[in-house]
């Protein structure tokens, strides 16, 4: 059946590029849409003004799907925040009136084999880029079960989605309380400045008791040592076997490029696109680096940022941390995001900005005592250890759910409709 006749219509939007503000509405665009839904938190901001403009046409409703036309044609996400913004102009809005396609149902509907299959029959394939022509969205032809079936399925993946969601939300949450405790401890020295000015201690007496009671005269509390961060974990860095070798590559050893790192929703790689052999990993210096590994990307663009869960081999475009020194990896994690401006400052290029590793062991990093860095490993390695299991969680049920999709749109495997949604 063609969209169209299923009751499901196409909102395009105004073609312009409104001027960004620092404080405003969201404007919605490509890079926002990540594993389905709608990430705010790198939107361009919109006057109230644009917003109200833009947003004529093409106001978020709850159950659209906002679909991408170009660059990534055929990509969809859907927003359930509630939150309201503009949508930008290489995006569409697709909107069920519920008469033969469920609204909640359709944000699966644009997921399945056969949409691909439209996007691939319909795609305009250009020189640049390839982009979907708004007028041939609406002539897709579908297969669209009943309403009742519609809704138990929507319910069956819903359920998984929902929990994948909410482990995004526990792991930002985590992230945040390891940054503001690293923030608190090793940037503003919140103890130790509160030791000064004799206000009430807010740790346990245990953790209160390892903190100096005065700064240094390099601003720092007393004890606590200036080092650089290539003193105190090993860099290295990458390369690409020859593509022009095939039995340089797929012989199942990880190896990582920024790409890898670029669609992650938590700092944990867990698998890399492509896999090098033995004779491939004997071709980079660096060899294979162990579990537990910081990776940050150092060119195009500079800051992606990960812990390797399984074993990787990297490329060119990566400073890799091995952390067996005195700083643990998430030491060195919570420290690069906090000194992500000075990594950048030191960056360089013609073509497009990196930063050598030269440069980057060179960057300063103050080192507490050892009963200091203990304490805050014993606190701050759990709450990783914890994201880690919720990303691993989140990729099996990705997984299941990927794996349901097609099987139950096709009637391999039948959801009793509830009776009283029928």
């Amino acid at each position: 059946m063609k969209l169209s006749d299923a009751g499901v219509i196409l909102l395009d939007c105004d073609h312009k590029t409104p001027e960004a503000v620092e404080v405003g509405r969201p404007y919605i665009g490509i890079p926002q849409m990540t594993s389905g839904r709608i990430d705010f938190s790198s939107a361009r901001q919109i006057s109230e003004d644009d917003f109200v403009t833009w947003n004529r046409k093409t106001k978020y409703q709850r159950n659209d799907v906002v679909l991408s036309r170009r660059t990534n044609p055929g990509v969809t996400a859907i927003d359930d925040t509630g939150t309201e913004f503009a949508l930008g102009q290489n995006l569409v809005l697709l909107r069920a009136n519920g008469k033969r396609v469920d609204p909640p149902f359709l944000r699966w509907l644009v997921r399945t084999p056969e949409w691909w299959e439209q996007i691939e029959k319909f795609m305009n394939v250009g020189a640049v880029f390839s982009s979907l022509r708004c007028r041939d969205v609406p002539s897709f032809e579908l297969t669209i079960p009943p309403l009742p079936e519609q809704r138990a399925i929507a319910a069956t993946l819903g359920a998984l989605d929902d929990k994948i969601e909410l482990n995004r939300k526990m792991n930002a949450t985590l992230e945040a309380m390891a940054r503001a405790l690293f923030r608190d401890w090793f940037v503003d020295f919140g103890p130790t400045r509160t030791k000064m000015e004799a206000r009430a201690p807010y740790l346990a007496p245990d953790l209160w008791s390892l903190f100096p009671d005065r700064l240094s005269d390099e601003d720092k509390p007393t004890g606590w040592e200036v080092s650089t961060i290539g003193d105190e974990v090993r860099v290295v860095g990458g390369s690409t076997p020859s593509t022009k070798e095939p039995d340089l590559w797929d012989g199942g050893i990880n190896w990582a490029t920024p790409k890898d790192l670029s669609n992650l929703v938590a700092p944990v790689l867990l698998e890399t696109a492509r896999t090098i052999s033995a004779a491939g990993l004997a071709k980079i210096s660096s060899g294979q680096l162990p579990v537990g590994s910081l990776l940050l990307s150092s060119r195009a663009p500079i800051g992606y940022l990960a812990i390797a869960e399984v074993p990787v081999s990297i490329n060119q475009g990566f400073i890799g941390m091995i952390c067996d020194r005195m700083i643990s990896n998430v030491f060195a994690w919570l420290w690069t995001l906090e000194n992500m401006e000075a990594i950048l400052a030191k960056a360089n290029g013609s073509t497009f900005q990196e930063i050598s590793k030269g440069n980057f062991r060179s960057l300063p990093v103050v080192v507490p005592s050892a009963p200091v860095m203990h304490a805050f490993d014993a606190i701050a390695q759990p709450l990783y250890e914890r994201i880690a299991k919720n990303e691993r969680e989140s990729r099996t049920l990705a997984q299941t759910r990927d794996l349901l999709l097609p099987q139950l749109m096709s009637g391999q495997i039948l959801v009793q409709p509830d009776a009283k949604a029928g």
